[in-house]
């Protein structure tokens, strides 16, 4: 097939373009920056460079490109574009992203509707932040936590409103769990390392992983088999904060997590960050299993850090 990967050049973007290429698709991919138009072409994609917030330049490439599947992996927060991770302000933090999400999901489905493409395929996300109700696993069914109130309200809108239109032009909406895996290590292990990553509370909120591999392959399928209908694309264990910080403290060769209690973490961290230590929900993936067939390679983050960080 002719694939339009819009966002080929970040970190699950990077392992995606040479699967598909590997596959024997056509790939034509997309970077804001006209200096990464190299490294596109070194990972077998046509390159273009494309503001994915305005509407004629999407509706330009997309023409060019006559695509059979739009897949949309366009984010902006890297610390080039975002800046520094802040869950205390993740509104904005997640601003360029939010606007992608919306805003540019919009562009993508309207040059899709005018051209012709049968099927997008949209990145969406469900690591810790399944609905607050009930267990701690969760499946497509039960929706993702609105977050009212606090500076994850309009990122959890914005993947809302992903859901929404993709679905209902008849696309596929893949959330995947935390990233993990070449280009998104040193984020994660490197505040762990310094021990500016505490276990809040009991530490008893769940995450889901999933290593940016098995987030492409799964990508892959969703691509190939005209899936429809939202996904959990995840490992096989979602687990507490207690546990897979601990052990990822131990794989980075760091001192054990601190401990802070939550009403002292609030006013430091933020209202999101001791949600998602001592309420969050992780995500199933029986359906993706079922219905894509598809199983992940690094079953669990357990083995996962381990392999990255030895």
């Amino acid at each position: 097939m002719r694939i339009f990967v819009a966002g080929g050049t970040g970190v699950l973007g990077r392992r995606l373009v040479p699967q598909l290429v590997e596959r024997g698709h056509e790939v034509t991919a997309t970077t804001t920056n006209p200096a990464k138009l190299g490294l596109l072409r070194q990972l077998g994609a046509a390159a273009v460079t494309m503001d994915g917030l305005d509407a004629a330049a999407v509706g330009e490439a997309v023409a060019t490109a006559g695509p059979d599947v739009i897949v949309h992996q366009m984010t902006a927060i890297s610390v080039t574009h975002a800046g520094k991770a802040d869950m205390k302000h993740m509104d904005r933090w997640f601003a360029g992203t939010n606007r992608l999400r919306t805003e540019g999901t919009d562009h993508l489905l309207a040059a899709a509707a005018a051209t012709g493409v049968p099927h997008v395929v949209a990145q969406g996300y469900g690591a810790w932040n399944g609905v607050r109700a009930g267990g701690w696993v969760k499946s497509e069914d039960d929706g993702l936590d609105p977050m009212t109130g606090t500076a994850a309200e309009p990122g959890m809108a914005a993947l809302a409103h992903v859901e929404d239109v993709v679905v209902k032009a008849g696309g596929a909406v893949l959330r995947y769990g935390w990233f993990y895996g070449p280009g998104a290590m040193d984020d994660l292990a490197d505040p762990v390392r310094k021990r500016q990553f505490p276990i809040i509370g009991g530490g008893a909120g769940h995450c889901s992983w999933i290593h940016l591999d098995d987030a492409a392959s799964a990508t892959v399928l969703a691509v190939e088999q005209q899936a429809r209908g939202v996904f959990n694309i995840a490992d096989d264990e979602p687990a507490p904060a207690r546990d897979w910080l601990t052990h990822l403290a131990a794989c980075a060769g760091a001192r054990p997590p601190l401990r802070v209690p939550a009403w002292l973490a609030r006013p430091l961290a933020g209202d999101v960050a001791v949600t998602m230590m001592t309420e969050g929900r992780g995500f199933s993936n029986a359906k993706a299993r079922r219905e894509l067939g598809w199983r992940p390679r690094h079953a669990s983050w357990r083995q996962g850090f381990q392999r990255e960080l030895a």
